[in-house]
């Protein structure tokens, strides 16, 4: 089955523009002859504390589901990304996988990560999607390295869809030169992370990321207002990797957006490589889990005060006004 995983360079809290920019590159992905098409996470629009971050919360019927309806219904195919949903009294990362006749699949991410606690909380569901294409499996960013994902989907799916927004240090912060190799290892577990996760599940993945630059705030301490300039770059890599973990397409982060597609056997193998017993796949140095918990904890904090609120604002908001399209950017392909 030929399949595409896709990569975009989305702005900040710019709804109308990124998803006509994400159709665009989407149309160009099943017009290559994929017939399931990969989107990352938080598609609609970057998340990170900024003060239009939370425009791109949605209401549970949006423009961004109606868009991937549109695209699965005109292609007879399948397409499925993350965006943050508004559900109740709360708001959610939802991973939402639509078939050719409009059934829609959703998975919520478990756990937020570092300051995307100060959007959304987490979900239970399993993520397993019973598909015209057999049962896939969803995971979203950090999903992938933590054990908990494998035992959820081990012996049960036929392929997985993940999508990543995956940020590094920043770059407008002195004196970080000894951080340099935590950088790099940054990039080197977001680039190998649906490797391993392949590995481990014995099941053909489809990663999609973010390119381009990401700005904002950095919320220094629980219960206070109290941030930091930051600017940064996503890494990771766009990528389709078989079910033992070979990489059959890919494209970097530094390429911008774009789409690979490639030729894939759904259904499980052997694994390579076995769920290890611990929390993390990798082994997380100090530093990264100490980020890890103080910004899980502080963003918390804002979400509990500020965040909530302002998402289900947002979503309201959509639901009375949805916005328009845009112009969007030429795509490319590899």
């Amino acid at each position: 089955m030929r399949v595409a995983a896709v990569q975009i360079e989305v702005q900040v809290g710019r709804l109308a523009d990124n998803l006509a920019h994400v159709e665009q590159l989407a149309e160009g992905a099943f017009a290559a002859g994929a017939r399931l098409v990969a989107l990352p996470e938080f598609f609609p629009g970057p998340v990170i504390p900024a003060p239009t971050a939370w425009d791109c919360v949605l209401p549970p019927e949006n423009a961004a589901l109606a868009m991937l309806r549109q695209l699965a219904a005109r292609y007879r195919g399948w397409i499925g990304g993350s965006m943050l949903v508004a559900r109740g009294d709360d708001v959610y990362n939802a991973y939402h996988l639509v078939e050719p006749d409009g059934t829609v699949h959703v998975h919520d991410k478990d756990l937020p990560t570092m300051w995307e606690n100060a959007f959304y909380r987490g979900g239970g569901d399993p993520g397993l999607f019973a598909t015209g294409l057999g049962t896939l499996g969803a995971a979203v960013c950090w999903e992938l390295i933590r054990a908990q994902t494998l035992r959820r989907l081990a012996g049960r799916v036929e392929l997985a869809v993940t999508g990543t927004h995956w940020w590094s240090l920043p770059e407008n912060w002195p004196g970080l030169g000894p951080l340099a190799a935590l950088a790099q290892y940054n990039r080197y577990l977001a680039e190998q992370a649906p490797v391993e996760f392949a590995r481990h599940l014995g099941v053909p993945v489809l990663q999609a990321s973010h390119a381009g630059t990401l700005r904002g705030d950095f919320l220094v301490l629980p219960g206070v207002d109290w941030s930091l300039p930051y600017v940064t770059r996503f890494v990771g890599t766009t990528q389709i990797v078989d079910a033992t973990g070979h990489v059959l397409a890919s494209r970097q982060t530094s390429e911008g957006a774009g789409f690979v597609c490639a030729e894939v056997t759904p259904g499980a193998v052997p694994v390579v490589a076995a769920t290890p017993d611990r929390y993390w796949l990798p082994a997380l140095p100090f530093v990264h889990r100490a980020y890890w918990h103080h910004q899980n904890a502080v963003c918390r904090s804002y979400y509990r005060r500020h965040g909530r609120r302002r998402g289900l604002t947002a979503a309201a908001s959509a639901s009375r006004a949805p916005g328009r399209r845009a112009h969007a950017p030429e795509l490319s392909a590899s």
